[in-house]
């Protein structure tokens, strides 16, 4: 959907940028905006007259004895009384019901424009505060369509059309009234402000709850087996306290506005009866108008109040709506104007001289030259930090370099769709993530012309059919969260079948065996082999037995690379391989 890009400049009620975004999402619904438009305008108008009827049944009726005059001015009153609440009704669902249907579209725009956005946004921004973005503050969002714009305009026309009726009626009586007006308006603006400023803290204190909580909860064996429980809920409380106390302001703000309202409109109340008293006595003022106006004292004080309310709805949706414009304004988008799509690749990757940090400078890769012919297997080896899973995730392109070039097939990585460039690349994570679901959908991510009969092929070839075929439900067994009831070997299996369906001409193993059993380590290494027949593959490992085949092994240390060759080439250079080599089996080469 249509987005501006121009953030809001104030927290101005009426920024007139943020509601024209806003506004943007009305338009597929705009023939019910505008039918709640008309119904908003309706219900002032119905909600108005009662008093003004009531002052012609007196002052019209009664005195002059019209009986008959009085029972079509009640009739007419039950036939308002009925219309104004089947206007009441319809203005509700239809306010509730665009609400939500917005909330709907924004937040699906919301999740798509995260879905594009690159690790390094992920790498500072938790998680926690993503979730309330998507969920809270777009909840948020639905009040005020529902219960803030268009019921303060109608509380706004409210106002007029009582003003109207009461000049109409008696002007003196009607300046009586507004007497208490300004001192009103003054206490609604500084509780709007304050009240302001709370709900900016409570969003805040919202977002830092959920932080902490998504963070612990999925750190939660890290927590008990060091014992750190009774800290963890020391800082818990820390913020759910400042939580509270944000919260708790915004209570004193509303136990002090609304009891001042209640006493200045009680005021003007008194002030109109003992005014129209003497009117009475005098005979200048009329039963009716008396009556009436005391009805529309209520009527008119009922509307401030809740335009204070409204203001507060306004308000909070504010500060949700700043939230949320500034995450659907981050620039941190990966780059997607790639249009070369071609149908197959070799399988050719180039590194031309690579630099790449993740923070400006602070270089993780340093001039990094290397090229990988089709259906070639590439390792990379190196103390941690050396930049060997950078090397993976930029030619997966979920980080852009900063100098240099990569190509795939001579082709610049850039020139590529980026799905389609995705979708020739397979991925077999040292930590593998598994979603809650079935089997079958965390092997196929939902893609729908994968069959079973190519998912038990890949199992097959894996030799993960057996410890499948034996959970309950086979391929339907369902999948706790992260994969926490299987083994760290079953998940891994899992994650190679999910490499092998999608048949890739590009295969990268990220320390794909260095949290497996041996056992379940040699059959994998046997479905590696036929993995690769026929597909370039990069392979990252801790473990030298599982590269010594490779047809290049890459040194890195500190970014750059050291030393390059194959496995007897690397060991007679006595190099830093050499090294790293005898490390590992100094107790077998004893």
């Amino acid at each position: 959907m249509e987005q501006a890009t121009t953030a809001p400049k104030s927290g101005n009620i009426f920024d007139w940028q943020v509601l024209r975004r806003l506004m943007v999402y009305v338009r597929p619904y705009q023939r019910v905006f505008y039918f709640l438009i008309f119904l908003t305008i309706a219900t002032a108008v119905l909600g108005t007259l009662r008093p003004f009827l009531i002052q012609q049944m007196v002052d019209v009726t009664i005195e002059e004895g019209d009986w008959q005059g009085l029972n079509r001015m009640f009739g007419l009153l039950l036939v308002l009384l009925v219309a104004h609440a089947i206007v009441s009704y319809l203005q509700t669902y239809f306010g509730g019901w665009l609400g939500q249907y917005i909330v709907r579209d924004i937040r699906v725009d919301l999740y798509k424009h995260i879905l594009d956005l690159r690790l390094k946004f992920f790498d500072k921004t938790p998680i926690g505060q993503l979730v309330t973005r998507n969920i809270s503050d777009v909840e948020t969002l639905s009040d005020v369509f529902s219960e803030g714009l268009a019921a303060m305009i109608g509380d706004i026309l409210q106002l007029v059309f009582i003003v109207s009726f009461m000049f109409y009626i008696d002007w003196r009586l009607t300046l009586i009234s507004l007497s208490v007006i300004p001192p009103l308006l003054f206490s609604t603006y500084v509780f709007k402000e304050k009240v302001k400023k709370s709900f900016q803290e409570v969003r805040t204190a919202v977002a830092s709850l959920n932080s902490f909580v998504q963070e612990h909860l999925t750190g939660m064996n890290v927590v008990q087996i060091f014992n750190n429980e009774e800290r963890e809920l020391r800082k818990f409380k820390a913020i759910n306290q400042e939580h509270t106390r944000a919260n708790i302001r915004s209570v004193l703000y509303y136990s002090i506005y609304f009891p001042v309202a209640e006493v200045l409109a009680a005021a003007g109340v008194g002030l109109l009866v003992w005014y129209a008293a003497q009117g009475q006595i005098e005979g200048t003022i009329s039963k009716g108008a008396l009556i009436a106006f005391i009805m529309y004292n209520a009527l008119f004080f009922r509307p401030i109040r809740q335009i204070a309310d409204r203001f507060n709805t306004l308000q909070l949706g504010l500060v949700s709506t700043e939230r949320l414009l500034k995450l659907l304004d981050s620039k941190e988008l990966i780059a997607d104007n790639g249009t070369y799509a071609p149908a197959d690749l070799r399988g050719d990757v180039n590194f031309e001289h690579v630099w790449f940090a993740y923070n400006d400078e602070e270089w993780v890769l340093r001039d990094v030259d290397f090229s990988v012919k089709a259906g070639q297997t590439f390792a990379f080896v190196g103390a941690t930090g050396a930049g060997k899973t950078s090397i993976i995730n930029l030619l997966s392109r979920f980080y852009e370099i900063n100098k240099g070039t990569i190509r795939i097939d001579g082709h610049d990585l850039r020139e590529y769709d980026l799905k389609d460039l995705r979708r020739h690349i397979g991925v077999v994570l040292q930590d593998v993530f598994l979603f809650a679901g079935a089997i079958r959908d965390n092997i196929t991510l939902g893609k729908q012309d994968i069959t079973d009969a190519q998912i038990w092929e890949a199992a097959d070839l894996v030799g993960a059919r057996r410890f499948i075929e034996r959970l309950p439900g086979g391929l339907d067994y369902q999948v706790m969260e992260r994969g926490a009831t299987l083994s760290v070997g079953q998940r891994q299996l899992i994650s190679f079948v999910r490499a092998m369906v999608y048949q890739p001409r590009i295969i990268i193993l990220d320390e794909a065996t260095s949290s497996v059993d041996s056992e379940t380590e040699e059959l994998i290494q046997q479905a590696i082999e036929k993995l690769m027949q026929g597909r370039t593959s990069l392979v990252i490992a801790h473990r030298l037995s599982t590269i010594q085949k490779a047809d290049q092994i890459i040194v890195l240390d500190r970014g750059e690379i050291k030393e390059a060759g194959t496995h007897e080439e690397l060991l007679r250079h006595q190099g830093f391989y050499a090294n790293l080599y005898q490390m590992q089996y100094k107790d077998v080469l004893q």
